[in-house]
């Protein structure tokens, strides 16, 4: 099997992307990642190396997944807008053997940075360029087909705090991404056959962009409009000259949505599936989308570590507020400390079981045995469940914080700050935000005889961190609270905030 056979079946004259204005057709995308997989084969890659793709949502990360993930070889998205410093740590933690940069990012990371990860071998670059590989030219040879995997190799690495501490690459498989597409069509069987346009928002370095918005609208023969930048108004233009009838997004997608000011309530009339999921969906969102637009907002829940789709509320008729029940063929459970089944109403820990779940962390097999247990993934959230099997998740059982979606463990912003030469000590925690759920607040103790302002440290942050993991708001302490053990008391800063 390969993942990258879901383009296969479909009417070679059907619309498959449309980026930067430009569409292309199932039968084009399968002649151009088949000429990529080609030009893939001949360089000195072999089956499981990693491939770094740093690219924003176009074309090119797409034809560039779909290549790597065909050729056998196993695909490492990033985030294009992460700092230098952060990709290196990423490209050196996997030990990719090489790097597809987009148009709007090579300009960006030098040669130099790229050449301290030791084991990149090839720099694939777009457009005419006199450092390493050009894209253009690696696809002008002969095409190349699909090469045939194992069920369980590894296709891709997806970086995620996940339920573990600090961020490490969490291991999918060619039959992990597959199985989660199929649960999420059965969960929404309507999708199946239908000549949809997907609103392509989410980014493909975030596994819900990745396999649920790409992997599940390629599956189905859809097309997807690839946005690279949000904005409100001209997201609203886009769906309607493009006649968009999925949108699947974050919580800010949708608060944004519904306070943009002179929008006509038919504005989103053409949409007829819409998606909440990365982050917990205000209740007075979803209301005001729908009283605005006449839309319903389906909000759903997953991790990295389940490729990712745990549930949805598509078609259960669940209240707002409730993530949805288990997409089918998926085990879960709500459990006390123990291990037992809580009772219907009691809150307790959300795990699951299924083919969906990933292989484990990326050369650490300690944090792996941490969150699989007997077979069943411990996701770190504590759930509830009402009588009507709807679920609903009320709070993290450890300090993650998510801001717009996106994975920000406390320990690696702390770590940062802490190599700033003012700080001596810090305490970093998620606080409600209305537009991104949590955002990030540093409690800072500065070393006895330094001065440093609060816009230092936050560009210090931006300089080692993408930019959502980064503080907008810096409290000075004069000492930051501990436990006897010596640990940091984030809950008592919480409470606080």
């Amino acid at each position: 099997m390969n993942l990258a056979n879901v383009i296969e079946a479909h009417d070679a004259d059907r619309v498959a992307l449309i980026s930067r204005g430009r569409t292309t057709t199932y039968g084009e995308l399968r002649d151009q990642v088949a000429r990529l997989r080609g030009g893939l084969q001949r360089l000195d890659l072999e089956p499981g190396d990693r491939v770094a793709i740093v690219a924003a949502n176009n074309w090119y990360a797409v034809v560039s997944y779909l290549a790597v993930v065909g050729s056998g070889l196993v695909a490492v998205p990033l985030n294009p807008q992460s700092p230098a410093l952060e990709l290196q740590w990423e490209l050196e933690a996997v030990g990719a053997a090489a790097v597809v940069l987009g148009p709007t990012v090579q300009n960006t990371f030098a040669s130099a940075e790229l050449a301290a990860v030791g084991s990149i071998r090839h720099v694939v670059r777009t457009g005419s360029s006199d450092d390493g590989l050009d894209l253009d030219e690696l696809m002008a040879g002969d095409p190349a087909p699909v090469v045939d995997v194992a069920p369980d190799a590894l296709a891709v690495l997806i970086f995620t705090s996940g339920t573990a501490g600090s961020p490490k690459a969490a291991m999918l498989t060619h039959a992990n991404l597959f199985a989660n597409i199929q649960q999420a069509l059965a969960a929404q069987p309507e999708r199946q056959g239908l000549d949809d346009v997907v609103f392509g928002l989410l980014p493909l370095f975030h596994i819900f962009g990745l396999n649920v918005m790409l992997g599940l609208s390629l599956a189905t023969g859809s097309q997807v409009l690839l946005v690279e930048r949000f904005d409100p108004s001209s997201a609203f233009e886009a769906i309607e000259r493009h006649g968009v009838t999925v949108i699947a997004g974050p919580p800010t997608m949708w608060a944004a949505f519904a306070g943009m000011p002179g929008v006509p309530a038919e504005a989103l009339a053409t949409v007829r599936t819409a998606v909440s999921g990365a982050a917990k969906l205000p209740v007075e969102v979803a209301q005001a989308v729908e009283d605005r637009f006449g839309v319903h907002i389906d909000e759903g829940y997953g991790l990295t570590e389940a490729s990712p789709v745990v549930t949805s509320s598509a078609g259960t008729g669940a209240p707002f507020g409730s993530v949805g029940v288990p997409v089918p063929g998926l085990e879960l459970r709500i459990v006390d400390d123990s291990g037992a089944d809580v009772l219907i109403g009691d809150v307790g820990n959300l795990i699951v079981r299924g083919p969906n779940v990933f292989a484990g962390y990326w050369e650490d097999a300690e944090a792996t045995d941490r969150v699989i247990v007997d077979g069943w993934l411990q996701t770190g959230d504590m759930a509830v469940v009402d009588d009507a099997g709807c679920i609903y998740i009320v709070d993290r059982a450890k300090d993650l914080v998510i801001v717009s979606g996106f994975n920000v463990y406390p320990a690696e912003v702390e770590d940062v700050l802490l190599h700033h030469p003012a700080v001596a000590g810090c305490a970093v925690v998620g606080v409600p935000h209305p537009y991104t759920g949590e955002t990030i607040r540093a409690y800072v103790q500065v070393h006895e005889g330094f001065s440093v302002e609060e816009e230092e440290l936050v560009g210090f942050c931006a300089d080692h961190l993408a930019r959502y993991k980064c503080p907008n708001k810096i409290w000075f302490v004069d000492e930051v609270p501990h436990s006897v053990t010596g640990k940091v008391l984030r809950r008592h800063l919480r409470d606080e905030a």
